[in-house]
């Protein structure tokens, strides 16, 4: 069955908001895993969140800041069932996350011996 990466995006800070009291983030965090448990058959490795992130380029390391604050590995029968799965997920409710990016992973080529 195909495989596809969820990255969850928000802002480029890291975590739930300041304000956010202990009792929000445990619902939250009852209601993401109880989205893990619902698509369990589907989820080929949970992930987790994303910390700071560090760029390697020809120039060397540099510290940036992006929109990705979390994956996970889903199977799904096509893009389009991959991507459903993740409509009315917690994260649009917990950390206020602002969307889901769903892609393929796609196959390694066999290299011809």
């Amino acid at each position: 069955m195909p495989k596809f990466m969820a990255v969850y995006t928000g802002t480029p800070t890291n975590g739930p908001p300041p304000d956010m009291s202990p009792e929000t983030i445990k619902q939250g965090m009852d209601a993401w895993m109880a989205w893990g448990e619902k698509h369990a058959g589907c989820v080929v490795e949970m992930g987790g969140p994303l910390g700071r992130t560090k760029k390697v380029s020809k120039a060397g390391v540099e510290d940036i800041r992006n929109h990705m604050a979390g994956y996970v590995v889903v199977e799904a029968a096509d893009h389009e069932a991959a991507a459903k799965m993740f409509l009315d997920h917690p994260h649009f409710t917990i950390f206020p996350g602002d969307g889901v990016e769903v892609m393929p992973v796609m196959p390694i080529p066999q290299m011809p011996d």
